[in-house]
């Protein structure tokens, strides 16, 4: 199939080798952090082995902002690093002193608990899915689709990745399953049509807008709706059990509808204006992309055998919810996708991004969960609960809803976010004389999907587009940092007063 001429500079860098070139600043810096944070006193209520933790946390934090290895690489030598000084950073005095308590065999049990944890190879699922978009040529027609109808402006397909997101976000739970493993194995194929290569340069012609607008839509619409997120579902159980409160579908869409139209009418445009592709429109591709599609011809064999798997799989992840896990929908697929030669194993031993994305994630996941296990989370929040107190009651629900939203730096998943620390701010709010709980509980509760857009780690899809060679780290936490704010802001200045209004 003939292409366009691709920009000169020769073939993309390898992320290996670009991280082998990283300035000697980049590999001091999560050391110093760890060095600085341990030697300081802990704060007062926080035993010291959970302020070492929490050393090495951030110590993993600054690493995979500032990349001077693999984010899998740093990841692993974090866990590996707690595990060896587990006496010390993982498990307290009245633990060890447990009869017959072996430390390091519990220590290299939680090391590796996060290769079980079913986001992890659901996202891994979805790079899967979309190996077997390139490998059949279905991506590529998908894309030619999309850019013979739509990409005489790169805004417009902005649009309509916003909008493919907005339609299957009621009927998909996994925000993974619709964004990284039905939206992404699409959208991936549309920027090498343009010679847009991910890990060089010519990243930033469309790629990268391409990728940031998909996952900043599918915070958005995580949070409008209900269905959207499967830790929503888990959050209005957690405010029926510890505040008495309950939510409806209709209830939860309306109370966030306007603040997330507008976001979504706004994400293609913001991100075209702070993070401008290069190729902004042109007829040229347009027509290529038609002449492409008839060189194409009729659908293959196995397009029809992927297109039918992925069929089976999003209504697996729309209505089966009640019956199998999402990844094990995907999981299922996959198999298929072998049985039938869509993709051969060693496509999938191949896949580099895939395997580093799975053990970054990984170990981030036992990371995260560590902090909860030693008691920082339960400490961070009473020592809120203290500073909080005799605080308007106004001011104290912003103020929490900050803390909670941007507390979400410490979580790699939404769903341990809710379950460590919505009860106890929930708890916080009840010491709060005059706080409407309704308001409150439910604030909380739509912050759950837009808070997904601050790290390459927030929420389940997140790694997918970290991982797509697109958005590179100093970028990716640039653009989580200013997205966002703007999505707390228009939270608070838009949705709170019209949460208010309707009561």
């Amino acid at each position: 199939m003939s292409t366009i001429t691709p920009p000169r500079g020769g073939a993309p860098a390898s992320p290996e080798k670009a991280k082998a070139g990283a300035p000697l600043w980049k590999a001091i810096a999560p050391i110093a952090a760890v060095l600085l944070i341990a030697f300081l006193p802990p704060p007062d209520g926080l035993a010291q082995h959970a302020w070492y933790f929490f050393a090495i946390f951030v110590g993993v934090i600054v690493g995979l902002m500032f990349e001077p290895l693999p984010g899998g690489a740093i990841g692993l030598i974090g866990v590996t690093l707690v595990t060896v000084l587990s006496r010390w950073v993982l498990y307290s005095p009245e633990e060890l002193a447990k009869p017959g308590f072996k430390s390091f065999n519990a220590a290299l049990g939680w090391a590796l608990s996060g290769f079980s944890n079913t986001t992890v190879w659901l996202i891994f699922g979805a790079f899967m899915f979309a190996l077997g978009y390139e490998k059949t040529g279905l991506g590529q027609r998908i894309a030619l689709l999309l850019v013979k109808t739509m990409g005489r402006r790169t805004l417009t397909l902005g649009y309509a990745v916003t909008i493919a997101d907005t339609l299957l976000a009621p009927f998909t739970p996994s925000n993974t399953a619709r964004s990284g493993g039905t939206v992404y194995p699409v959208i991936r194929n549309l920027p090498m049509l343009y010679q847009s290569k991910p890990n060089d340069p010519s990243a930033r012609r469309i790629g990268s807008y391409i990728m940031w607008v998909a996952i900043a839509a599918t915070c958005v619409t995580s949070s409008m709706f209900l269905t959207a997120l499967a830790p929503n579902l888990l959050a209005i159980e957690l405010v029926n059990k510890t505040a008495k409160l309950s939510f409806t579908w209709m209830g939860w869409f309306t109370a966030f509808a306007p603040v997330g139209i507008l976001l979504l009418v706004l994400i293609p445009l913001i991100t075209y204006w702070i993070y401008p592709p290069e190729v902004k429109q042109g007829d040229e591709v347009p027509n290529w992309a038609a002449s492409e599609l008839s060189k194409m011809g009729g659908l293959t064999t196995r397009e029809i055998t992927l297109a039918v798997l992925v069929l089976v799989a999003l209504l697996l992840w729309i209505f089966g919810g009640d019956h199998i896990n999402a990844t094990t929908a995907a999981l299922v697929a996959i198999s298929l996708m072998l049985l039938l030669k869509v993709v051969s194993w060693d496509d999938i031993t191949a896949n580099k991004a895939a395997w580093n994305t799975l053990a970054w994630f990984a170990t981030l996941v036992a990371l995260a969960d560590g902090l909860n296990r030693t008691g920082f989370v339960k400490w961070f929040a009473e020592w809120v609960a203290v500073h909080i107190t005799g605080v308007a009651p106004t001011t104290a629900l912003i103020v929490l809803l900050l803390i909670f939203f941007f507390g979400h730096y410490l979580f790699a998943s939404v769903t341990a976010h809710v379950t460590a620390l919505l009860p106890v701010m929930l708890a916080v709010g009840t010491t709060i004389p005059g706080m409407n709980m309704q308001l409150y509980a439910l604030s909380l509760c739509l912050t759950l999907g837009i808070m997904g857009v601050i790290s390459p780690y927030a929420t389940g899809p997140s790694p997918v587009y970290y991982g797509s060679g697109y958005l590179p780290s100093a970028d990716y936490w640039r653009l989580g940092g200013i997205f966002g704010v703007i999505f707390i802001a228009a939270f608070l200045l838009i949705g709170l007063p019209w949460m208010t209004l309707i009561g």
